[in-house]
């Protein structure tokens, strides 16, 4: 079962963030408490005997995206899936929801990005009927 998460998954969104993004629990916690509040952006979670398994965060970009023609458009933050239940599907139909998502709020497009060195999630979604826009190198100095 696909649940949309609220302020009291908080804690298991979080705990799944932090495999996802290797960030420390305590440096998440805040960002996703402030994401569920938010009217434009969602977390989906997939529960498996009542024990979340994997999850996928979406929300609005009013911005720029790179190789979109409208706004706002859909955009996958992250999708995950504990390894140990992985090859079953289940990130397609989180992006699926996630997709629809964004359908019910106008959007027209949905896009997503991913690390140039990150072959799974490359393949994911090019399996997942993303098509790639662009590859970049961004680059940054103090000044």
């Amino acid at each position: 079962m696909i649940i949309e998460a609220t302020a009291s998954h908080i804690d298991e969104m979080t705990k799944l963030a932090s495999v996802l993004w290797d960030e420390g629990y305590e440096i998440l916690k805040p960002e996703i408490e402030e994401n569920i509040s938010k009217d434009d952006t969602v977390h989906f979670m997939k529960m498996v005997d009542d024990n979340p398994v994997a999850f996928a965060h979406c929300g609005l970009r009013y911005d720029y995206v790179e190789g979109t023609d409208s706004s706002p458009v859909g955009y996958l933050e992250g999708v995950f899936v504990k390894e140990e239940h992985r090859l079953k599907n289940i990130a397609s139909e989180l992006v699926t929801e996630c997709e629809q998502w964004a359908k019910d709020r106008g959007c027209m497009e949905f896009a997503s990005d991913c690390e140039l060195d990150n072959a799974g999630s490359l393949e994911f979604h090019l399996k997942s009927g993303f098509e790639e826009m662009n590859r970049i190198v961004c680059f940054r100095k103090s000044i």
